[in-house]
């Protein structure tokens, strides 16, 4: 029992003896023991990982793993995804620019639909403004008349360009209305009409800077009417009747009366008729073009047809340049100048401006318009008749065949039906071109 109890103690004490041990360190061995320690600690990390069993490990290691495929797949579907609507942006972007864009028409290629003649030439084609009103030259002093017979007038037309400098052809109507058939019978009447109320106003002692003044003052005094002596009247209004004396009056040479009257009156001199021009001219002309908004390009008339069955006049830009917006210009040297060639139910196609800006005006510009029929009367050598419809505007405007070929200038039409119009064939534009462009042209006889 004894030695049980003996053996029990020593083992106790053989357990207890590492902890005392240490506790019994001395000072001397405690920078020892905590670089062992420091040197323990930074290994246990190392130790503890090279440990554990390898399925430990890899249970460890696999979230990664899946977490960088699954960032990675991510990365790519984003970046499959911006490069697909990238690519789409861009083809339907491209397409809308090829939609949208005009080509240079390749020579000799027949444009058999509306829709590519329209895109070809919509940019050549523009809206002509025409501002014009009566004018009196007196003693060589050309005045501006403001008086109601002498209002301003505006017109609008069409025209198109024939080369890159700037030359455009109309009908010589749109830019010389009052010379026109219907027009110029009016024109020369109200002209002689105002020509002579100036004369029965306008005195010698006037100077030339207040000519435009004064005759603005005095219409109202003014008359074209002559009287037994070959004078004007004073005025327009009635002459009064006999007057009749009361018989407590007392009698009165009346043939005394007036010549003392005149005496005392000062006599003035009137500038003669035949020292005064009134006459109708261009205020403003200018042309805007397709898809234009308030851009109106200042003009100058350069040619007028001296033949008036020939509606065609020369337009040309003050700049003399054509835009570089019109990448076509209608190419007369591809027109039909064998007119006999048209033959009545062949296509015809006008683009122009009917109604000018009523009809063009639109939130996002000045659209021009296209019309078609067809052939409906051959060529009588000058015009040709077709059933476009048309009204005021579309005068100057072109008309194709249907491969695009300028056929005719477009000048007229029946004014209370649609589809009965007329135009110039093409080949009469030599009559008035050749003199701008400095070209031999054939002959159009």
């Amino acid at each position: 029992m004894d030695n049980e109890k003996k053996e029990s103690n020593q083992n106790e004490l053989e357990q207890n003896q590492p902890q005392q041990n240490n506790n019994s360190l001395s000072d001397d061995f405690s920078e020892q023991q905590n670089s062992e320690s420091e040197n323990i600690i930074s290994e246990n990390p190392t130790n503890e990982i090279q440990g554990k069993p390898t399925e430990e490990k890899s249970k460890e290691i696999l979230p990664v793993t899946e977490k960088k495929k699954k960032n990675g797949y991510k990365i790519a579907f984003f970046s499959l995804g911006g490069i697909i609507l990238l690519g789409g942006a861009s083809y339907f972007g491209y397409q809308y620019y090829k939609d949208h864009q005009v080509e240079p028409i390749v020579e000799n290629v027949c444009l058999d639909t509306d829709t590519k003649i329209y895109d070809a030439y919509k940019d050549a084609v523009v809206m002509v403004k025409h501002r014009y009103a009566f004018v009196a030259k007196i003693k060589g002093k050309e005045v501006q008349l403001n008086i109601p017979e002498a209002s301003e007038e505006t017109l609008f037309g069409t025209a198109f360009f024939v080369d890159k400098k700037g030359n455009m052809i109309s009908n010589s109507h749109v830019l010389q209305p009052w010379n026109s058939p219907e027009n110029i019978d009016k024109i020369n009447t109200d002209a002689a009409n105002i020509r002579r109320k100036i004369a029965s106003i306008l005195t010698t002692d006037i100077s030339e800077d207040g000519y435009e003044t004064f005759i603005a003052s005095n219409w109202g005094n003014a008359s074209s009417e002559y009287n037994e002596e070959g004078s004007y009247h004073e005025g327009d209004g009635e002459e009064g009747g006999e007057e009749f004396i009361n018989s407590n009056d007392v009698a009165v040479d009346s043939a005394t009366t007036s010549d003392d009257i005149a005496a005392s009156i000062p006599q003035k001199d009137y500038v003669l008729e035949d020292e005064i021009e009134v006459y109708m001219k261009t205020v403003d002309i200018s042309v805007a073009l397709h898809n234009s908004a308030e851009l109106w390009l200042p003009c100058t008339i350069e040619k007028i047809s001296e033949d008036q069955s020939i509606d065609l006049g020369v337009l040309q830009l003050t700049n003399k340049e054509t835009p570089n917006t019109v990448v076509n210009i209608i190419n007369l040297d591809n027109a039909v100048t064998d007119d006999q060639s048209l033959r009545p139910g062949e296509k015809a196609v006008m683009i122009g401006y009917p109604l000018g800006e009523d009809l063009a005006q639109t939130i996002s510009g000045i659209k021009v318009q296209l019309y078609n029929g067809q052939i409906s009367k051959e060529s009588d050598g000058t015009k040709i008749q077709y059933s476009v419809t048309s009204t005021h505007g579309a005068s100057g405007a072109p008309v194709f065949n249907n491969c695009g070929q300028l056929i005719a200038v477009n000048f007229s039409g029946v004014e209370k039906v649609q589809g009965y119009n007329f135009g110039i064939i093409a080949k009469k534009i030599y009559s008035v071109y050749p003199v701008i462009a400095g070209e031999a042209r054939p002959s159009t006889e």
